[in-house]
């Protein structure tokens, strides 16, 4: 089955180009080395992976992933055994942005190859790890199997199979099986994450250490970006509508236009998880004639806008996202209206004591879900027409949108402890 992927792969990669130039151009991030996608390093580059020796590979692969990817090597290097080398790979140009922003000092950052045996081989003799720790799920067949036949151990963490994703592995197990084979350890985050795992390959013996995004840490002091500048002087209710999709900026649009006709004190800060989208989504809220500004096109909030003051901020930016939640009055996270379903990460709001409001199904999330219902400590709508009220309720009752953030905070640290769990497994496949 490898051999007909390898096969095939360059023929389908040509279908794939396309899609890839276009999220290059539009996505902002870091994108100066991205050639080392196609296992084309510079001088320097290659300079300092050959200074290090048997490191530690950890791949991520956006943002998200890539915060409990650098939480994880904080951690490990502040242990009595602070030695340890690392390299950290990411697949987005977002993801490499924030990594190299965040490392440790030494920590080197890469792009991690695309899944063509050469530029897999290639990458893995510069980098010559010890081990290979992938994050969630990213089961690439080369990379996995010939980091194994390079008899390097490598051990898939925070692992997870969405309710979508787990019909798609099942059915092309017979080609997923053997790579998973391959992995020397699995750390899952659910018993139902496990038996999905098994249910690819029996013969995998997944550990169950937890959901390391709830080991995430708030800086000790996030940058001020001066949102409310935006929005001139006076005392506002900030709305934070987080890593929103499409549909959803509309819907809470039209929400928020009716909310202002009695809550005079209200704005909105929508932050698109796609921040390429951010043209689209201003014309959509001109045509509801909605006063407005893009934060990409003007950074400067001390800058004179226009003659309206805008009620809505479109921040179409990466990388600020938590910066911007510190500013909610409350948080709605997106991928959950609108018809989404999925949902996005529910604990960094959380952790900044901020009411969370959510729709009912997050098929992503549902563990940290359950464990947040399970305290009282978010808002979830059963519909789209249930939002307008709900968010009703908490504009007129600050002090119970307060004790829902205070109990938000404390749900998180209940669940605490993944990322040393993890770390403890990985170092035995040191040894």
């Amino acid at each position: 089955m490898l051999f007909l992927y390898n096969l095939l792969f360059p023929l389908a990669f040509i279908f794939f180009i396309p899609g890839m130039i276009i999220k290059y151009i539009r996505r902002g991030g870091e994108k100066n080395n991205y050639l080392e996608r196609f296992s084309i390093f510079s001088k320097k580059k290659k300079t300092l992976l050959k200074q290090l020796h048997h490191p530690v590979w950890i791949h991520s692969v956006s943002v998200g992933e890539t915060v409990i990817a650098v939480n994880m090597i904080q951690k490990w290097l502040a242990e009595t055994d602070s030695s340890q080398q690392f390299v950290l790979s990411t697949t987005t140009t977002t993801g490499q942005a924030l990594a190299k922003s965040k490392v440790p000092e030494n920590v080197v950052v890469i792009f991690c190859p695309i899944d063509f045996l050469p530029f897999v081989k290639k990458t893995l003799r510069l980098v010559n790890p010890a081990l290979l720790i992938i994050f969630e799920t990213e089961i690439w067949p080369n990379l996995i199997s010939k980091t194994s036949k390079m008899g390097i151990k490598t051990a898939l963490v925070n692992a997870r199979i969405s309710d979508k994703s787990v019909k798609g592995y099942k059915r092309f197990s017979a080609f997923f099986a053997p790579t998973l084979k391959h992995l020397s350890l699995l750390c899952i985050q659910t018993e139902l994450d496990g038996n999905r795992f098994k249910s690819i390959e029996k013969t995998l013996t997944p550990i169950v250490c937890g959901n390391m995004k709830f080991d995430q840490k708030i800086p000790d002091k996030l940058p001020d970006l001066q949102m409310r500048k935006y929005f001139g002087s006076g005392n506002y209710k900030i709305i934070v509508a987080a890593s929103t999709h499409p549909g959803e900026e509309n819907l809470l649009a039209k929400i928020f236009k009716s909310l202002k006709t009695k809550h005079k004190d209200l704005k909105m800060i929508i932050v698109p998880r796609h921040a390429e989208r951010g043209l689209e989504l201003s014309n959509m809220l001109n045509s509801l004639n909605i006063p407005h500004i893009r934060r990409s096109k003007n950074p400067d909030p001390t800058q004179k806008i226009s003659d309206q003051a805008p009620e809505i901020v479109l921040a179409d930016t990466t990388g600020e996202l938590l910066a911007i939640m510190q500013e909610a009055y409350l948080v709605i996270m997106g991928k959950s209206l609108a018809g989404h379903t999925e949902g996005h990460n529910i604990i960094e709001p959380a952790l900044l004591g901020k009411l969370v409001i959510s729709g009912c199904t997050l098929r992503n999330f549902r563990y940290t879900l359950k464990a947040m219902l399970n305290d009282n400590a978010i808002i979830t709508v059963h519909s789209d027409d249930e939002l307008k009220d709900t968010l009703e309720k908490f504009i007129n009752n600050t002090n119970e949108c307060l004790e829902y953030g205070k109990r938000a905070a404390c749900a998180v640290q209940k669940h605490t402890g993944a990322t040393e769990r993890t770390i403890e497994l990985c170092k035995t496949l040191l040894k």
